[in-house]
C-alpha cells in the first residue's frame, strides 16, 4: 500500500506517533488508509448535509476494512457568487479544489479517495485531482433538491428568484408575490432542481463511470443517497484490493460517451469546459471538434428545467442515467460500451434498466433532431462558441440584431433594468473571459432578467464569458479568443449588426474585413481592476476558454 511509507519500519516511528495521536488504532495501522474529500459548507445548501454522508461513507469504509480520514475542500455556491465581484472566483475555484485533494493525498500518502462533492466547479474540480493522482477514487455527488411549490405553482430556484426578479421588473407579480416565491423556490438541501453545472456534472461522472450506477438523480434528501453514500465506502475498498485506477475507467471513449449524453439530455454549457479540463488532465486528447462532430449526430431526448417544467426529480423517477443508457444504447453507434468502477459495462446496465419514455423520449423519436448543445463559428468567434440550444426557442434559431456593447456585467444589468435594451438588440457583455475578467463569470444574472422581462426570444446576448446551466434563452458564450486578447469581439461597436445561425452553427459580425483591420489597428483593450492574490495567479495563467480554462 502507498501508505506504508508512513507505517512500516522502525524508521517510521514519527509518522506513527502522530497517527496514534488522530486516534487511529494498533490494528488500522494494517488497513487502507482512505481519505474523504467532503466539500462540506454550510454557506453552500447542495453541499449542507454532507455531514449525514460523510458519516455513511466512513461507516462503508470501516465495514469494508479501511481507515477513513475525513479532509475539507473549498466549495462556492454559484448563485450566491452569482452577479458581483465574487463570481470571478467561482471557475478558478476548480482548479484550486484540484490542488487541495491532489495536496493532502500525496502529502499524506493516502491509498485511495472517496470524493464527496455536488455543485458547480467542485465535481470536475474533484474529477481533475483523481485523475492526476490516479489512485483508487470514487466520486459521490450529494444529490438534487426537491422542487418548491407556492400556491399551486412548482418552483424551481431559477424560475422562483432569478426569473422572478424580471417578472416583478414588469408589473407582472407583486412584490408580495416575488418575497413568497423566493421563500419557497429551493426547500430542501441539494444542487439546483434542475440541468444546471451541478446535475450535469454529476451525470456525466456517472456515465463516464466514476460513480456508482443511480448517483447522479438520487436526491439529497433521500435514503437512497444515504445507501449510495454508504455503498460507495464500501466499493472503494474492493476498488484498492483491485487496483482499479481512475484512467482505467476515464478514458477516451468514456468521455465521448459523456458528450453524447450532454447533447442528449441537453445540460450545461460549462460541462463543454470542464469536460475539456478533465481530458487534459488525463492526457486525453479532446477539442472542440469532438463536441461539434457529435453534435450533428445526437438528438436531444428530455427536456429539464430550466428548458421546461420537467426537473431531476422527474428523471430520477423515469430512470435516471440507466433509463437514458437503455434509450441511447443500440441506436446510437457512436457510444462505446465502456465499463464503470464496478466493472459494469454500458450495455448491462441499459439491459436492465427501466425507463420512462414518456419523460425521456426514444432515441428514434425525439423531443428534436438538434443536440442540446452547439458550437458555433464565424468571424466573432474563430476559435469557437458555444450555445445550449434546447434554452433557445427554435422561432429565434436565425436571428439578426443590433448591438449594444458593455465591458462588463453590471453594465449591461443597469442597461436592461433601465429599459434601455429593446427588441432587436444584441447584447454584448465583453471583458468577462478567462483572462479578461479574470475568471470567466457567469451572465445568469442579465440573460435571467431578460426572461423575466419578456425578452428572451426578442434579444440575443453574446459573451466571452460564460453561462450558468440555468440560462436559457438566445445565449452564445465562450465567444474566442476574447476580447483581453485581441479578439474580435473586442471591435464591436455599438451600432453594428451581428447574425447569429442555429442551423448552420454560426455567428458572425456583419462589418468588412477592411473595416475590421482598421479597427484592429485603433484596438486598445479595456482594462478591469488589476487583480491582487490567488486570481492575479490565475489570471498568467489560464489557457482560453476552447482549451477548457485550464490554469496550468
Amino acid at each position: 500500500m502507498r501508505s506504508d511509507i508512513l507505517k512500516t519500519g522502525v524508521e517510521h516511528a514519527p509518522h506513527r506517533a502522530l497517527l496514534y495521536a488522530g486516534g487511529v488504532a494498533d490494528d488500522s495501522m494494517k488497513k487502507p488508509f482512505i481519505g474523504i474529500a467532503s466539500s462540506f459548507s454550510d454557506l453552500v445548501p447542495g453541499h449542507a448535509g454532507m455531514r449525514d454522508l460523510e458519516r455513511q461513507i466512513e461507516k462503508g469504509i470501516h465495514s469494508g476494512g479501511g481507515q477513513a480520514f475525513i479532509f475539507g475542500v473549498p466549495a462556492v455556491c454559484d448563485g450566491i457568487a452569482m452577479g458581483h465581484c465574487g463570481m470571478r472566483y467561482s471557475l478558478p475555484s476548480r482548479d484550486l479544489i484540484a490542488d487541495c485533494v491532489e495536496t493532502v493525498a500525496s502529502a499524506h500518502q493516502l491509498d485511495g479517495l472517496v470524493l464527496l462533492t455536488n455543485c458547480d466547479k467542485i465535481t470536475p474540480g474533484m474529477l481533475i485531482a483523481a485523475l492526476r493522482l490516479n489512485i483508487p477514487s470514487i466520486i459521490v455527488t450529494a444529490g438534487p433538491s426537491l422542487e418548491g411549490h407556492c400556491k399551486g405553482e412548482t418552483l424551481t430556484f431559477i424560475r422562483g428568484s432569478s426569473e422572478a426578479v424580471g417578472r416583478y421588473r414588469i408589473g407582472d407579480i407583486s412584490l408580495e408575490k416575488l418575497c413568497e416565491m423566493e421563500h419557497y423556490a429551493c426547500p430542501t438541501i441539494g444542487s439546483c432542481q434542475g440541468l444546471y453545472t451541478a446535475n450535469t456534472l454529476a451525470c456525466l461522472t456517472e456515465v463516464m463511470g466514476m460513480s456508482l450506477t443511480g448517483c447522479a438523480t438520487a436526491a439529497a434528501v433521500s435514503s437512497k443517497k444515504r445507501r449510495l453514500a454508504f455503498e460507495s465506502g464500501l466499493a472503494i475498498c474492493e476498488l484498492i484490493k483491485n487496483n482499479v485506477l481512475p484512467r482505467d475507467i476515464v478514458t477516451i471513449d468514456s468521455i465521448r460517451n459523456a458528450i453524447i449524453v450532454d447533447l442528449a439530455l441537453g445540460g450545461s454549457t460549462n460541462s463543454i469546459l470542464h469536460l475539456l479540463a478533465i481530458a487534459q488532465s488525463a492526457d486525453i486528447p479532446l477539442s472542440l471538434d469532438d463536441f461539434e462532430e457529435l453534435s450533428y449526430k445526437i438528438p436531444q431526448i428530455i427536456k429539464l428545467d430550466p428548458s421546461s417544467t420537467l426537473t431531476m426529480t422527474d428523471l430520477d423517477n423515469a430512470g435516471g442515467i440507466s433509463g437514458v443508457f437503455k434509450t441511447i444504447w443500440g441506436n446510437c453507434p457512436e457510444m462505446k460500451d465502456t465499463k464503470n468502477l464496478m466493472g459494469i459495462k454500458v450495455s448491462e446496465i441499459a439491459k436492465n434498466a427501466w425507463v420512462d419514455n414518456n419523460v425521456v423520449k426514444p432515441f428514434n423519436d425525439p423531443i428534436t433532431s438538434n443536440p442540446g448543445l452547439a458550437i458555433l463559428h464565424g468571424n466573432l468567434a474563430p476559435d469557437g462558441a458555444v450555445v445550449k440550444i434546447s434554452g433557445v426557442d427554435k422561432d429565434v434559431f436565425e436571428f439578426r440584431g443590433t448591438a449594444k456593447v458593455y465591458n462588463h456585467e453590471e453594465d449591461a444589468m443597469k442597461a436592461i433594468v433601465d429599459d434601455e435594451v429593446v427588441a432587436g438588440d444584441v447584447v454584448v457583455i465583453r471583458y468577462e473571459g478567462p483572462k479578461g475578467g479574470p475568471g470567466m463569470r457567469e451572465m445568469l444574472a442579465p440573460t435571467s432578467l431578460l426572461v423575466g422581462k419578456g425578452l428572451g426570444k426578442k434579444c440575443a446576448l453574446i459573451t466571452d464569458g460564460r453561462f450558468s446551466g440555468g440560462t436559457r434563452g438566445l445565449c452564445i458564450g465562450h465567444i474566442c479568443p476574447e476580447a483581453s486578447q485581441g479578439g474580435v469581439i473586442g471591435l464591436i461597436e455599438n451600432g453594428d449588426k451581428i447574425e447569429i445561425d442555429i442551423n448552420k452553427r454560426t455567428i458572425n459580425l456583419c462589418v468588412s474585413d477592411e473595416e475590421l483591420e482598421r479597427r484592429k489597428q485603433n484596438f486598445k483593450p479595456y482594462q478591469n481592476e488589476v487583480p491582487r492574490g490567488y486570481l492575479s495567479k490565475y489570471q498568467r495563467n489560464v489557457s482560453q476558454a476552447n482549451k477548457g480554462a485550464i490554469a496550468q
